[in-house]
């Protein structure tokens, strides 16, 4: 009986949200079920250092200078990178004020281009780019988190990989129960992985301080010139930077998001960036550049030569890195297919959000389950590598939409505005990311990334332009008891 009225009960709310699309009454009496913004000011820092330091700082900033070949050129590309990272943030501001809805690139994408573009960057984005930069997050927690229980040998890949999938579950548990809850867990591992930076920078300082600079001697010696290494070089140092976009993909949800929106950049990037680069130069206090080439982790071999006997505290806080920044993707993520489920370019339910906890719940485990079927096979970070310019190239997207709209929406109301200069060289350094490496060193992988893409176009056509009824008819029943056993209902789009 109980049943049958909660089944009329979301019937009604489902043919209500059909009359004025998408926007339906709530279950509590309130005018509308939407996302809350309960994401304050340090929960979005938070957000941005939480989702940028993970890993990459700890393990390999050798990538960075394989490919420039000399101490001063490395250091100069993670300054650049940071530089890059802060004016493309702050073309993100002025998008993000503009066009307060979440979702990130795909909302400007499809403000200013329409829906094609829009839905080939959500359809990479939700397959690919998303749920495998997730697995490679939580694998990287799981393989140092299992490292102090193998002292003597790399941990199986079996223990490896069940640890990273149950973090990731529990991460997964964490973002479908409260915003809150997932937003305390963001601002309790950001602390713990600014402290162990701040640990490192320290101690680099004061063996700086003691004399230790003759790894800054010649600095330039062996550079390497060719423009492609460069590049690859700052793709590398901008894999480390990535997540500096992330807080435009819970717009919906940030309190007061043309105020805290623009501070949460001005102050979270900058501060990555110094991190980054003092981190750096501790590195290089420590080790020559041929050593830390050889390290396998950097930060580990840091740790064992300063630290002593304390250098546990590395694994265990590379651990708290990770887990915050798989935290910060799964958080995201789950947004971003929220928005495109909203604007019918995914399964409408994934739009859905639950009634009592107003959690975007089924897009969060739409988005677990994909990134844990990648944790998978061997060897994720190849699968990364064969996609990596496609994240530029959306980012050269969503900057052109944003010098598009200055002329095609003029009447837009912008809060935030920034010199279309800025724009202009984010634009110029993402076509020079995307095309530097294709030129220098042609590779079949460029194709095969470009061809996934627009591969996009084939479930485009018949599913969302002409949107086939039969498939209706399939996904309507399962849409309803889903509904039932989830509580779960579609959510208002809430644009202020």
């Amino acid at each position: 009986m109980e049943n049958n009225e909660r089944r009329k009960e979301y019937d009604q709310q489902d043919r209500h949200c059909d009359r004025n699309q998408d926007m339906c009454s709530s279950t509590d009496g309130v005018n509308g079920t939407a996302l809350q913004r309960k994401v304050s000011l340090i929960s979005g820092i938070c957000m941005i250092v939480g989702t940028m330091i993970g890993s990459g700082i700890f393990i390999s900033p050798k990538a960075v200078l394989f490919h420039t070949g000399a101490v001063g050129p490395c250091i100069g590309v993670w300054v650049l990178c940071g530089i890059v990272s802060t004016l493309g943030a702050l073309c993100y501001a002025e998008l993000g004020t503009m066009i307060t809805k979440s979702g990130g690139e795909y909302s400007y994408l499809l403000e200013a281009f329409g829906p094609v573009p829009a839905f080939l960057y959500a359809w990479t984005s939700v397959v690919v780019l998303k749920p495998a930069c997730c697995a490679i997050i939580s694998l990287s927690f799981a393989e140092y988190s299992a490292a102090p229980f193998y002292p003597s040998c790399e941990p199986p890949i079996f223990i490896i990989k069940c640890l990273a999938i149950a973090a990731f579950f529990l991460l997964v548990i964490i973002n479908s129960l409260s915003v809150k809850m997932a937003s305390n867990v963001q601002i309790l591992f950001t602390g713990a992985k600014l402290l162990i930076v701040v640990i490192i920078a320290i101690a680099g300082g004061i063996l700086l301080a003691k004399g230790n600079t003759q790894n800054f001697s010649n600095a330039f010696h062996g550079s390497k010139t060719s423009l492609g290494a460069f590049s690859l070089a700052c793709y590398n140092g901008l894999w480390a930077y990535d997540g500096w976009n992330q807080l435009n993909y819970i717009t919906e949800e940030l309190k007061n998001p043309y105020r805290n929106l623009p501070l949460a950049i001005i102050i979270g990037i900058p501060l990555v960036t110094v991190s980054y680069v003092l981190v750096n130069i501790a590195y290089f206090t420590v080790m020559t550049p041929v050593e830390l080439l050889q390290s396998p982790a950097v930060a580990m071999t840091f740790g064992d030569r300063v630290l002593h006997p304390l250098s546990w505290i590395v694994p265990v806080f590379v651990s708290f890195s990770t887990f915050g920044a798989a935290n910060g993707c799964c958080f995201a993520a789950g947004r971003l297919i929220l928005v495109s489920g909203r604007e019918g370019h995914m399964i409408k339910i994934l739009s859905y959000i639950n009634v009592k906890r107003l959690t975007p719940s089924p897009a969060i485990i739409f988005n677990g389950v994909i990134s844990i079927i990648y944790m998978m096979p061997a060897d994720i970070e190849t699968l990364i590598n064969y996609f990596s310019f496609a994240v530029w190239l959306s980012y050269g997207a969503t900057v052109l939409s944003l010098i598009v709209m200055r002329f095609t929406r003029k009447d837009m109301k912008r809060p935030v505005q920034v010199p279309i200069i800025i724009p202009i060289v984010v634009l110029l350094m993402s076509i020079y990311l995307v095309f530097a490496p294709i030129i220098d060193e042609p590779s079949w992988e460029y194709l095969y990334c470009m061809i996934f893409i627009m591969s996009g176009l084939i479930l485009y056509v018949p599913f969302v332009y002409y949107s086939f009824s039969w498939a209706q008819r399939i996904i309507k029943p399962l849409t309803l008891h889903l509904q039932l056993l989830m509580e779960i209902v579609p959510v208002e789009n809430k644009e202020e």
